[in-house]
């Protein structure tokens, strides 16, 4: 099966990827000088800045082709000095979605075409913040949008560092015409990243977007811009809190809270669960998930302590840019 362009439709393969129906490998034959803004030297900026930021770790890397249409490339580090464990996708897969779940996303048909870049990074110390970010291209029918995202998920949280990785998004957003905008992106993220059962945030939020639609090279300018501050936005943060003390109370809380990450992940996250029900490669869908995790029965922390301050001051959305250091 080969998807077809409707005339004027913008053509996300020439930009991101290859042709839907033809082999994708994301070989350095695959994608065009524009895609590699991307899926090559993005990915391949992370990845670099993480290894030399961590000192020890290196990304392993595996490149795999989905049943169906399509494929990625997959690097995961695991056991560094700073990172315990880090992952930083692309993607680039088109097929057919199931009838249950086509009825579920926007736009007519099961046809669907999905390119997207993703990282999430699990520190070793509790000092420094778990991140993820997220953006891609989606297709289907008529329709064709953009998502997408970062939020921070700190244990013991530094007040600079929530406003630092905020501010970052805000001039992003600041540089972009309308529908970015900063406030409706930050809130978007604070209801999106929140467990209804639990009542909670999962972290201290960024910004998230989905469905964006109208004039695509412009958002994926916006896009672009975004993917191009993430190190900004977090390299800082996990400098300045790397090498800071902690002991046996602190990594026992972060693993406690890294469990609220895994059931978000499992019940909630948009991308986990297309990605399952698209036929993705489980083990690329699920490198977000932390290698060490626990839970507490009815956990209450120490009133006054610093476990508390993350659920007093930091667990509840507020607008951090706005906030001096």
């Amino acid at each position: 099966m080969i998807l077809k362009s409707e005339p004027g439709q913008w053509r996300p393969w020439e930009s991101w990827g290859h042709t839907p129906g033809t082999p994708c490998r994301n070989s350095s034959k695959c994608c065009s000088p524009k895609t590699r803004l991307i899926a090559g030297p993005l990915q391949d900026r992370i990845t670099a800045a993480l290894e030399q930021l961590d000192g020890a770790g290196r990304f392993r890397e595996d490149s795999w082709d989905r049943e169906g249409g399509g494929g990625g490339r997959s690097r995961v580090l695991e056991e560094g000095r700073v990172f315990e464990k880090a992952g930083v996708n692309f993607s680039d897969v088109f097929g057919r979605m199931s009838e249950e779940f086509a009825r579920q996303v926007p736009g007519e048909g099961r046809d669907f075409t999905a390119t997207g870049i993703s990282l999430v990074l699990h520190p070793r110390s509790p000092m420094v913040p778990t991140v993820h970010a997220n953006f891609r291209f989606l297709t289907k029918g008529d329709k064709q949008w953009f998502g997408g995202g970062a939020d921070l998920t700190p244990y013991y949280p530094f007040r600079e560092d929530v406003i630092h990785f905020h501010r970052v998004w805000q001039q992003v957003c600041r540089r972009h015409a309308a529908p970015v905008d900063y406030g409706r992106f930050k809130k978007w993220c604070d209801d999106y990243f929140f467990l209804p059962h639990r009542g909670e945030p999962r972290g201290v939020g960024g910004i998230f977007f989905d469905y964006l639609e109208g004039d695509l090279e412009r958002l994926f300018g916006f896009v672009r811009d975004c993917g191009d501050a993430f190190l900004d936005a977090y390299l800082p943060v996990a400098r300045r809190r790397k090498d800071h003390p902690y002991g046996e109370r602190e990594r026992a809380f972060q693993e406690f809270r890294r469990g609220r990450y895994v059931e978000f992940n499992l019940l909630y996250d948009r991308g986990t669960l297309f990605g399952l029900k698209t036929g993705g490669r489980t083990e690329s869908i699920l490198m977000s998930l932390p290698p060490v995790v626990r839970w507490h029965y009815d956990y209450r922390p120490e009133p006054g302590s610093r476990e508390a301050e993350l659920y007093d001051v930091y667990l509840r959305p507020r607008d951090w840019a706005a906030e001096e250091p």
